[in-house]
């Protein structure tokens, strides 16, 4: 995988405002059991329609796909969750790839996935999405981030 071209930085209340999007759109695919989140990213995005949905009960696959660098790095499963994903709702921050996706997919194959974000290359494994961003673009989640100060445009054009 190439370097990202582009950024797409994401602040918590963009977040916010976009999983209760994502929870409209579940609305009509339930009801369901529960919620599997995808550690960590999915966590904040899982709380989110866990309220909106009215959903208690909830439980994590946890999993390790990236390395500090950005660099998708072996998968490692650190957290499974028993079943077959029956009336399970899977929730992500975003699918990329797919390679994390596949795999969950594998672990939960009648559980309804969805994610906030898509990329091309992972699109198919989600049942419902709200927002495609292009392949070499690198997403920035607000728990990722810090408020710094920027350059004006100009002085970054000057250097």
């Amino acid at each position: 995988m190439s370097d990202p071209q582009k950024t797409f930085p994401v602040s918590w209340e963009e977040l916010h405002r976009t999983a209760k999007a994502l929870a409209w759109r579940l609305i009509e695919k339930g009801p369901f059991n529960g919620i599997v989140a995808i550690t960590r990213g999915g966590l904040v995005p899982a709380a989110i329609i866990a309220r909106e949905l009215d959903i208690r009960l909830l439980d994590t696959v946890c999993m390790q796909s990236y390395s500090d660098d950005h660099r998708p790095g072996q998968i490692k499963v650190l957290k499974d969750v028993p079943g077959d994903g029956s009336g399970w709702l899977i929730i992500d921050d975003l699918v990329d790839t797919g390679r994390t996706a596949r795999v969950v997919r594998d672990m939960l194959p009648k559980a309804h996935f969805a994610t906030i974000y898509a990329k091309p290359s992972g699109r198919p494994l989600v049942d419902t999405f709200v927002t495609e961003v292009s392949q070499d673009t690198w997403i920035y989640f607000p728990w990722d981030i810090e408020l710094q100060f920027a350059q004006p445009i100009v002085k970054l054009k000057k250097g």
